[in-house]
C-alpha cells in the first residue's frame, strides 16, 4: 500500500507543470473534459506499464545501496527539471486526423515517453518492487493531475500562478532527494 501512495504523490507533483500536462491542459480548451480525460488514461496506463516493468527490472539488478543513491539524484534532479519547466512545444500545432480520443492518447503517449514523470515512475519502481501497487499509484498520480489541468484548461484559464505549482513541486522533489540521499549512506 505504501508503493501506491509514495507513486500517486511524486507523480502528482512530477506531473505539475510537466509538458504532458500542458497538453491536457491545450487539448481541454478543443475538445470534451471527458474525452481528454479517458484519453490521458489510457495512455498514462500504457506508458506507465512499460515504466513499471523497467524499474522492476532495474531494482532486482542492483543492490539497495546504488538504488537509493540513483533515486536520490533521480529526485533531486526531477525538482531542478521542475523548476526549469517545460515547453508544450509543437504537440498543439497538428490537427486532428483521427478524432479527439485516438489524438489525445497519442499525442499524450509520445509526450510522456521518457518525460520526468516516467522516469519518476521507473525510480520508484525499483526503490519500491510492488508492480501492482506502483503502476496504479503512479497512473492515479498523473490522471488526478491531468485531471486538475483539465478543469483549469476549462473553468480557470490562466489564473492559477504556474510557477508557485512548479516550486512547491521542485521542493517536495529536493527534499525527497536528499532524504533518500542520506538513507543511501546511512549504516
Amino acid at each position: 500500500m505504501q508503493a501506491f501512495w509514495v507513486s500517486l504523490l511524486f507523480v502528482a507533483l512530477a506531473e505539475m507543470g510537466d509538458k504532458t500536462q500542458l497538453v491536457a491542459l491545450m487539448f481541454a480548451t478543443r475538445y470534451r473534459a471527458s474525452v481528454v480525460l479517458a484519453a490521458v488514461f489510457a495512455a498514462t496506463l500504457a506508458v506507465h506499464l512499460f515504466s513499471v516493468a523497467l524499474g522492476e527490472a532495474a531494482g532486482l539488478a542492483l543492490p539497495i545501496f546504488w538504488i537509493n543513491l540513483l533515486a536520490g539524484v533521480a529526485f533531486v534532479v526531477f525538482g531542478l527539471w521542475t523548476l526549469r519547466g517545460d515547453t508544450l512545444g509543437e504537440h498543439g500545432e497538428k490537427p486532428a486526423r483521427y478524432g479527439p480520443f485516438l489524438t489525445v492518447a497519442g499525442t499524450f503517449f509520445l509526450a510522456e515517453l521518457g518525460d520526468k514523470t516516467m522516469l519518476t515512475t521507473v525510480t520508484i519502481a525499483s526503490k519500491e518492487q510492488s508492480f501492482i501497487g506502483v503502476w496504479l499509484g503512479s497512473t492515479l498520480g498523473m490522471v488526478l493531475a491531468d485531471g486538475l489541468a483539465i478543469v483549469v484548461g476549462q473553468v480557470l484559464g490562466r489564473r492559477i500562478p504556474e510557477r508557485t505549482v512548479k516550486v512547491v513541486a521542485a521542493t517536495v522533489f529536493l527534499a525527497a532527494g536528499l532524504w533518500t540521499l542520506i538513507a543511501a549512506f546511512r549504516p
